[in-house]
């Protein structure tokens, strides 16, 4: 088919196509649109035609006339617009999301004649996208301490202390398995604090040998190695009056532990290849998966070193001493990854599945638990998270699951919905003795009765009575 006979038939194609499409000659009166602008726009043929294009009140459009001197739209200077994303206002005034693409018509001798534009409706695009930022600040925010998920008396201690330590200046140490989330402890006491204003400089001890180690540290001047081209700062200088986290604590050389020894002391830092103490103001806060006491025993952590360091311990429940925080959890990972893989089709997580994570140990702690469930949502097509689609090592034989309270499964509904269900769970068992309900979910006495109240959970009256709200 030659290009004269297609000529021919351009307008049969426009009209086929989604898209909106527009013509507008020099002035920018409308002379044409297809059905797929009618059905954008709501506006019918007849009643566009003729038109100035600003009717749609674009907001882009409306912008650029009011930059331009000369000309009433920018289109006609640039020669052509691309993938230029704006918002329009439909007949019946709504607003409209779109994505524009544009270009001036020529004649053969060059002269203007027009221009053609094309509409793609992305609001719901735009919408989702919106959605997906508020349900992601959502998970972020609700029921968490600075990013941590628990209710558990363990974790409440661990937030009480993270607390405290943020309004001190002394030296804080995490103590925890790996997993359990000792980075985010060390984060939360730097953004609570007033030093939250200076930086906040991490260095993980055992990635790095002990040279590069000293000099990451402590900085070093030009000459003090090959390769030392340039004085270099050390993260202790860099850090100002902030924070510098050291992670992994437990790995240092003796070396390294007596000049840290000198900067906990006298506030200094000497540089490699100098002796010229600097000062010093960041506050250490370290972490490790390892037993200091046991390591000062056996020589290879210096005694000084330790309780110099060691002024302010937390020590962070490994996920298997908090088992009443894995539904909350769960709950958490479950609905993050869902938005993050906008797999809606998987619905919930199966009882069947609860029990399995219920009765596993957990070694990995907190970390493992999040894997476990992106594993879950490959292995997951639709509907339930089933004990299958778990990683598995995970699975557990039946019966073998403790005895925690936990929600029958997690079908919609947000985290209060689950707080509710596992405190109703263990009213349950317990036949709404308080006390052993506090006992059972790891909270105090209080805590119940006000969680009772704010849920309106319907009580227990006596056995063999009805219930009662509250």
């Amino acid at each position: 088919m030659s290009e004269h006979a297609l000529n021919k038939y351009w307008k049969t194609v426009v009209k086929t196509i989604q898209d909106g499409v527009m013509i507008v000659d020099t002035k920018g009166v409308i002379v044409f649109v297809n059905r797929g602008f009618e059905k954008i726009t709501g506006y019918a043929r007849e009643d566009i035609v003729g038109q100035p294009c600003t009717v749609l009140n674009c907001n882009v459009c409306r912008v650029s006339r009011q930059r331009e001197e000369q000309r009433w739209c920018i289109l006609f200077r640039e020669g052509e617009l691309h993938h230029k994303q704006c918002k329009i206002v439909t007949k019946d005034g709504r607003h409209v999301h779109v994505v524009k693409n544009a270009s001036v018509l020529k004649e053969p001798d060059g002269r203007v004649t027009g221009a053609v534009e094309t509409l793609t409706d992305i609001t719901q695009i735009v919408m989702r996208d919106r959605q997906i930022e508020v349900f992601r600040r959502e998970l972020e925010l609700k029921d968490t301490f600075h990013g941590m998920i628990g209710t558990s008396s363990g974790m409440q201690r661990v937030f009480d202390l993270i607390a405290n330590a943020a309004r001190s200046d002394a030296p804080v140490i995490i103590y925890g398995e790996s997993g359990t989330g000792k980075e985010m402890v060390a984060s939360a006491i730097h953004e609570m604090g007033e030093r939250k204003k200076d930086p906040y400089i991490k260095v993980n001890c055992s990635a790095l040998n002990e040279s590069i180690l000293e000099s990451e540290l402590f900085g070093h001047v030009r000459g003090a190695f090959t390769g030392a081209h340039r004085d270099r700062m050390g993260k202790f200088e860099a850090a100002g009056a902030g924070d510098i986290f050291l992670d992994e604590i437990g790995d240092l050389s003796p070396a390294i532990q007596v000049k840290l020894l000198r900067v906990l002391e006298e506030r200094v830092v000497e540089k490699v290849g100098d002796n010229r103490p600097v000062p010093i103001h960041a506050r250490i806060i370290s972490a490790t998966n390892r037993n200091l006491k046991k390591l000062v025993d056996s020589g290879q952590l210096r005694e000084d070193f330790y309780y110099r360091i060691n002024v302010i311990p937390i020590e962070l429940p490994p996920l298997r001493e908090r088992r009443e925080d894995i539904p909350l959890l769960a709950e958490f990972f479950f609905r993050r990854i869902r938005l993050k893989s906008a797999r809606n089709e998987v619905q919930g997580i199966s009882p069947g599945a609860f029990d399995s994570l219920a009765a596993y140990a957990w070694p990995g702690n907190v970390r493992e638990l999040k894997s476990a469930f992106e594993y879950a949502f490959v292995t997951c097509r639709e509907g339930m998270i089933q004990s299958s689609h778990l990683p598995a090592h995970i699975i557990a034989p039946p019966g073998n699951a403790p005895s925690i309270s936990s929600p029958a499964a997690f079908e919609g509904g947000g985290i209060d919905d689950i707080k509710r269900r596992r405190l109703v769970h263990a009213l349950e068992k317990t036949g709404g003795n308080r006390t052993k309900t506090a006992q059972l979910l790891g909270i105090s006495r209080t805590s119940v009765w006000n969680q009772i109240k704010r849920y309106k959970i319907v009580l227990p009256m006596g056995h063999g009575q009805s219930m009662e709200e509250i």
